[in-house]
């Protein structure tokens, strides 16, 4: 009997698949089934992709051994993993490999833990000499299921759980946590958006919930959610950061009792837990970052994407794939609505909503009865300045420090001072392999490239004319925090930053200081701008509003705007109103004078408008192909020449590039970075053209050590 032959891919940089023999004594894999495979001269686990190959290569290597009884990836999964091969242009393998967790990949067993719980079992307890356990099996008889964690910290030793285990009289079941929070009586605003999104229950309808900040957009998850689990669905619900996971889980266990969560804090193993658990429905709402969109489920109901404006969910490397597209892409596959909520929406999300392709729901109002915060600009040309805190800002935070609130300064840039600079000749401190200056750094001392990682001691006198002349210029968290040291003696400051807040424990202390209520500064970059909730501030300061509205990336606007917006947010939650101080030496600018007056909708309206005349995403979609390498001219003459040989044919038109050009930050790490932008009249026409260079590109791999990259839809031109 001729040997079964299959169809691989494995996670390898290759537009292809393999045909491999299955040995006579295993049985065929299932069609997304993994396998360990032997791949030049190493092995590797890939996935099955096809059982029955027509013309089979004439040499072929056979499988060690297949992984799993069923697949690994579901047809569902196999088909979304096929899509995105074709659309990020990527290769199959790479794209399976990703969607599957950590551990998978590794090749691990696809085991459930034990359940991590005891309750009593049918047969009886006999041994009424063993009084602890005697304890134990009465204990576990009322307030069963409980968890091992739970049994130690009661008193009782493991060996009395492990004598009573093996009596027969308790067994392991699957600990729950009960859920205790009712429902909250929504407004009149949240009963029409939870109507809207239930009523979409059973089909796929894409749904933009823009709701003011402090507006109850999670409430409204949360109320749609319990409809979707009436039907016995599944939920999914994306975060955008890590540090927002746990928070937004606790919540949810307080209003449901099967709920997951994955992130990268957790381990491969729990990842592959809760995946698994999702995979096997027994899990009812599973939370988590970009990477939780590819979990398998049985029965997905509904989707939320919250914040989806947020950069978080595009994949900057290897397979550059967006979380909130994808959502869609699945909602569209399982026939689900899918949610996309925001206080300051994405411009093609509002785009989207515009052209009627998604439906638009607002929530404009705080619940509870909280104002919204007013706005005020402090022209800061002409002002005295220390360490970056105006005089009028200073006069401010003391207003609002007497009235005993609480004062949020937000400045996205940490550090002591961005630049060193030489006073007698001009030298800057710059990092030696990127196009970048160094960050000084105080706590601990020392020079910083935010780019790289690259670390260096702070030089006593110029490197250029060793003049002992050096000054920091600009400021940092750290600067600012020296600052209001200095001026508010005896207000505690706190300061949120990555130099600070490692770990979720530090966030946690830093959040329950806060939360006491007392009057306090906090200074803090992006980390403090999203989803907490400080109900004694009052006032929130922006103390450099001018970078993002001048960057070289026409998205920085965007951004910028949704930071301030976002950060401003946190003032006046509760009954106390809020102000919002932001600081900038162009007052006139348009698009500051938009958000101001006419709030993120305004903005958005001006600055679509700015991309419209440009054609600029989301009126045309982009890519971008980047090409790096040691040597500089190596990337850029082979993006030339990819470019001149597609140029030569038809099948590039009418799509428009723009190119080959050094990148804004044209050398990192080392190596020197060229970019190719695309901008066509429609998807269609960019994915012919993206094809096109791909297929050249293959054809003709770039020199030494060049690496290169397709990224559609790019979320950084940096």
């Amino acid at each position: 009997m001729e040997p079964t032959t299959i169809q691989v891919a494995v996670p390898r940089p290759l537009h292809a698949v393999y045909d491999y023999k299955v040995p006579a004594d295993i049985d065929p894999p299932r069609v997304g089934a993994r396998v360990r495979v032997p791949f030049g001269r190493s092995r590797t686990v890939g996935v099955c992709v096809a059982r029955h190959v027509a013309n089979p290569h004439p040499k072929l290597k056979a499988i060690d051994a297949v992984l799993d009884a069923d697949a690994a990836i579901p047809g569902e999964l196999l088909e979304l993993a096929r899509w995105m091969s074709s659309y990020y242009h990527h290769p199959l393998g790479e794209v399976l490999a990703t969607m599957l967790p950590a551990a998978a990949r590794k090749g691990a067993e696809f085991k459930l833990d034990p359940p991590p719980a005891w309750i009593v079992s049918e047969r009886p307890f006999a041994n009424g000499r063993a009084k602890e356990q005697a304890r134990l099996h009465a204990y576990l008889a009322e307030h069963g299921p409980v968890a091992d964690k739970k049994i130690v910290e009661l008193g009782f030793s493991r060996a009395v759980l492990r004598n009573l285990a093996a009596s027969g009289s308790i067994r392991r079941a699957q600990f729950e946590p009960s859920a205790s929070e009712a429902a909250l009586t929504p407004t009149a605003a949240q009963s029409a958006a939870i109507e809207a999104v239930v009523a979409g229950l059973g089909h796929y309808r894409p749904i933009l919930l823009e709701g003011v900040t402090g507006s109850g957009k999670t409430e409204v998850y949360l109320q749609a959610i319990a409809a979707s689990l009436a039907s016995a669905g599944q939920v999914l619900v994306l975060v955008p950061e890590i540090a927002l996971t746990p928070q937004t889980l606790a919540r949810f266990q307080r209003r449901f009792d099967r709920v997951g969560m994955l992130h990268s804090n957790l381990s491969d193993h729990e990842r592959l837990q809760t995946w698994l658990r999702a995979r096997n429905g027994e899990l009812d709402v599973v939370i988590g970052t970009r990477s939780a969109i590819f979990t398998a489920f049985q029965k997905l109901s509904l989707i939320i994407v919250d914040e989806e404006h947020d950069s978080s969910y595009k994949q900057q490397d290897g397979l550059r794939y967006s979380a909130r597209d994808l959502a869609l892409k699945r909602g569209q596959d399982h026939q689900v609505p899918v949610v996309l909520g925001s206080a300051t929406p994405s411009f093609e999300t509002l785009h989207n909503a515009a052209q009627a392709r998604f439906a638009h729901l607002k929530l404009l109002e705080r619940a509870g009865g909280a104002s919204m915060p007013s706005y005020h600009l402090i022209d800061m040309r002409g002002q005295s300045l220390q360490d970056g805190v105006s005089v009028p800002l200073q006069h401010v935070i003391r207003k609002h420090l007497s009235a005993r609130g609480q004062i949020l300064l937000f400045l996205n840039r940490r550090g002591f001072a961005p630049t060193l600079l030489c006073a007698a000749c001009g030298w800057q401190a710059e990092c030696s392999d990127c196009d970048a200056r160094l960050t000084l750094h105080q706590q601990p001392a020392g020079l910083t490239c935010h780019h790289c990682g690259l670390k260096f001691q702070v030089p006593a006198t110029c490197e250029a004319c060793g003049k002992p002349a050096l000054m920091p210029v600009g400021v940092g968290t750290q600067r600012t925090e020296e600052a209001l040291e200095k001026l508010f003696a005896d207000i505690p400051i706190i300061r949120i930053d990555r130099d600070t807040t490692r770990t979720n424990n530090q966030l946690e202390a830093h959040l329950a200081k806060i939360n006491q209520g007392a009057p306090c500064l906090m200074i803090g970059t992006q980390m403090l701008a999203k989803g907490h909730h400080f109900p004694n501030v009052t006032m929130v300061g922006i103390i450099n509003a001018d970078a993002g509205f001048a960057s070289p990336d026409f998205r920085a606007p965007e951004r910028t705007a949704q930071l301030i917006v976002q950060v401003a947010g946190r003032a006046g939650r509760a009954e106390r109103a809020g102000e919002v101080w932001i600081q900038t030496y162009q007052p006139e600018s348009a698009a500051l004078v938009a958000l101001i007056e006419q709030g993120y909708t305004g903005f958005a309206a001006h600055e679509l408008g700015q991309r419209r005349a440009m054609d600029l995403p989301p009126e045309r979609p982009m890519a971008m192909i980047r090409a790096d390498a040691v040597q500089p001219e190596l990337s850029h003459q082979w993006l030339t020449a990819l470019l001149e040989a597609a140029r030569r044919d038809a099948s590039l038109q009418p799509t428009e590039t723009l190119g080959p050009a050094p990148a804004p930050l044209a050398r990192l790490a080392k190596r020197h970075r060229y970019q190719i932008m695309l901008i066509a009249p429609d998807r269609r026409a960019l994915h012919r053209a993206l094809r096109h260079i791909s297929g050249l590109a293959r054809a003709n791999p770039p020199p030494g050590d060049t690496r290169w990259s397709i990224d559609v839809d790019p979320y950084d031109t940096l």
